[in-house]
């Protein structure tokens, strides 16, 4: 019977180390873990913005000149724009459907005596529509205010595009 008393002590020994051993009620869950992988952005100039050549003799204030970033002209009346014109141009590869948003530093162009005021008219942003090649294909016009007391010359400038993920 001694071994009968034995077998039910151990027997109530180990049924109290598994209720001792099993965690008290334990709560779990899943989360989904997840990246989503672009490619940079590429942009690439295609042309330069060329207000063409300005003629006038004489005007009072300053006049302001114009292209579009579709590339249409606008001139001022007391002013002769002629000579090709043109909206810069540039190309823009990245990951198809994302947002990109795009940056222009205005400024001046200048002959080394004189200088012109500069506003750029950008797209604030362009959606790709592709993934890499061939890129979206987009246009940057501005204004310059011209003064009738400026010295003949060539005047130029530069303006930075920056192109990034919105």
């Amino acid at each position: 019977m001694a071994g009968h008393n034995l077998r039910l002590m151990l027997a109530a020994a180990a049924t109290a180390v598994a209720v001792v051993a099993q965690p008290a009620s334990a709560a779990q869950v899943t989360a989904v873990t997840s990246v989503k992988v672009v490619k940079p952005v590429s942009l690439t100039k295609l042309q330069d913005l060329d207000f063409g050549t300005l003629t006038y003799s004489s005007f009072t204030g300053s006049r302001t000149i114009t292209i579009s970033p579709g590339g249409a002209l606008g001139c001022a009346a007391d002013i002769v724009c002629s000579g090709a014109t043109t909206a810069a141009g540039f190309n823009l590869r990245g990951t198809n459907r994302m947002t990109v948003l795009i940056t222009v530093s205005g400024g001046s162009l200048s002959n080394g005596v004189d200088s012109i005021p500069f506003t750029p008219d950008a797209p604030p942003s362009i959606t790709l529509t592709s993934s890499g090649m061939p890129g979206t294909d987009f246009y940057i016009g501005g204004s310059i205010d011209v003064d009738p007391n400026l010295v003949g010359g060539v005047y130029s400038g530069t303006m930075t595009v920056t192109a990034d993920y919105q």
